[in-house]
């Protein structure tokens, strides 16, 4: 078989979300989507025609049963994941009008995959017909082990020619076990291709500064030059990686978004169209959904402008659906550039 597969890393998780007037304890009520970082992006990916492979640990019962079923159900393949003691992943987050201060509860401590070790997995197996290798920042932050198993997984895809992208996700609440971002990350992303995240957990992660003081206040302009300085930067310490991407959401006085987004690489500076909408629907997994489109256009060789644009808009329209992932086909995304175009 051909190398084809693009694996997505990361543990599963249910988003348990109770409604902010807390009508849930009298409806006995619980609304859940489907989730984790890596899986919200291997299912955009199978929407859009690829052949997206997941891999994590599950709990070894029924419910695992549904879900990679579930899963499977979306085209992805889940062949690789490993069914062993412990228990899912949640966490949990509100939902309703005031969708900028809801806070996210997380619940994951003693899980099947927060379990896994460094000896539980045999790269090169799992490595068997992939051709693109991706995780986020979040599975490094859940543990000491997990940050091995990290490290084992990057240096095995490395052996073997694999390249790799890493989305620099930051999460203040799972860096708990007494090792920050900057003594770990570095040692994962210096083994990466492609790196997506924002100039301010590139700089939480990765050391690397950021001139501009406040995440909003200031032109676009000055975003655009801070995030294309970010960038040289980090490719000057890293110099596996080729491109850099960077997302730009702001809340809007008087309501609303904007949303735009840039990348870089040694000798391009592309920025994206800018989106913006009087309010949206769910704020979860768009930086997922931005992800699996860089990883759609570049592993189909597409031009990075227009790789770029497809992500951005992929992922603003994501801000619209009611679901970890998104369920948006490539026509959609497609037929949203047509009509913004300027």
């Amino acid at each position: 078989m051909s190398k084809k597969k693009i694996l997505c890393f990361g543990e599963l998780l249910l988003r348990i979300s109770p409604d902010l007037s807390g009508d849930w304890l009298q409806l006995h009520q619980l609304p859940f989507f489907v989730g984790g970082a890596e899986a919200n992006v291997a299912t955009a990916l199978a929407r859009w025609g690829l052949q997206p492979a997941y891999f994590s640990a599950l709990p070894d019962n029924e419910m695992s049963v549904d879900l990679l079923k579930y899963l499977q159900d979306q085209g992805i393949d889940t062949s690789a994941v490993i069914l062993r003691d412990g228990r899912l992943g949640l966490y949990y987050l509100p939902k309703g009008k005031d969708l900028q201060h809801a806070s996210v509860i997380y619940d994951r401590a003693h899980s099947a995959f927060a379990q896994l070790q460094p000896a539980d997995i045999n790269w090169e197996n799992i490595f068997e017909d992939v051709a693109w290798f991706h995780f986020s920042a979040i599975t490094p932050a859940l543990s000491a082990s997990l940050a091995a198993v990290c490290e084992a997984a990057v240096i095995a895809a490395g052996e073997l020619g694999i390249p790799m992208s890493v989305d620099l996700n930051y999460r203040a609440r799972l860096w708990q076990y007494g090792m920050t971002p900057q003594q770990i990350m570095p040692s994962l992303v210096k083994h990466c291709t492609l790196v997506m995240g924002n100039v301010w957990a590139t700089e939480k992660m990765l050391g690397i500064p950021v001139d501009i003081l406040a995440n909003e206040g200031n032109t676009q302009d000055q975003y655009i030059a801070q995030a294309a300085r970010s960038a040289t930067a980090l490719m000057e310490a890293y110099p596996t990686v080729k491109a850099v991407a960077n997302t730009f959401r702001f809340d809007q006085p008087g309501g609303g978004i904007s949303y735009y987004a840039t990348l870089n690489t040694s000798n391009i500076t592309e920025v994206s169209r800018t989106h913006t909408a009087a309010a949206i629907i769910d704020k979860v997994g768009s930086g997922d959904c931005f992800m699996a489109g860089l990883l759609y256009g570049h592993t189909q060789g597409h031009p990075w402008k227009q790789t770029l644009e497809f992500a951005a808009a992929a992922a603003f329209n994501k801000l619209f659906i009611e679901s970890d992932a998104t369920t948006s086909n490539v026509a959609t995304i497609h037929q949203i550039l047509l009509s913004n175009e300027s």
